[in-house]
């Protein structure tokens, strides 16, 4: 079987449930952007211990990313957990028991698997915003939005985090 179709030469694509729409509709701007995230967390699980459950976050956000690509309820899909929101929360909880009390807004800096954090948190933001932008949102697309947006506050947590345990400060913005 060849990588390529064809079939998105002239700028449409498929959604799961077989709909074409243009690629620059909102909900393939959104599972775009939630592919660059589930790269960048790849990029930060090579790099971390595997204490941090991001191969569980990458899954989540690609099982995420099929509801924000579905045209549709496809009953092939599984539904969302919304315990895994409560996984996050639970971690950032930890994670914010172990460190200092944030005194200013934080300027990325060192170490860099920190700043890598920071990095994927903005890319959550981004995916955030545009999964808000689908109008028609289902309760399953609802989830998916929750889960990025507390999963773009355990970045941030996980970024102190890492510069705390590498013996770094936070670097504060100060005005």
């Amino acid at each position: 079987m060849k990588l390529y179709t064809k079939k998105g030469d002239a700028g449409t694509t498929s959604l799961v449930g077989g709909k074409r729409v243009s690629k620059a509709h909102q909900r393939v701007m959104a599972y775009g952007d939630m592919d660059e995230l589930i790269s960048w967390l790849g990029l930060l699980r090579s790099e971390v211990s595997e204490e941090f459950q991001l191969h569980r976050i990458q899954s989540f956000l690609m099982q995420a990313s099929a509801h924000l690509a579905a045209d549709h309820q496809v009953t092939k899909l599984k539904p969302l957990d919304e315990g895994e929101i409560l996984f996050l929360e639970s971690e950032i909880d930890r994670m914010t028991g172990a460190i200092p009390t944030q005194e200013a807004f934080v300027l990325p800096a060192s170490p860099a698997i920190s700043s890598k954090c920071h990095i994927a948190r903005t890319v959550c933001r981004r995916a955030e915003r545009m999964a808000v932008r689908i109008e028609d949102k289902s309760e399953q697309d609802m989830i998916a939005i929750r889960y990025v947006n507390r999963l773009s506050d355990y970045l941030f947590t996980l970024a102190r985090y890492l510069c705390y345990l590498s013996g770094n400060k936070d670097d504060y913005w100060i005005p």
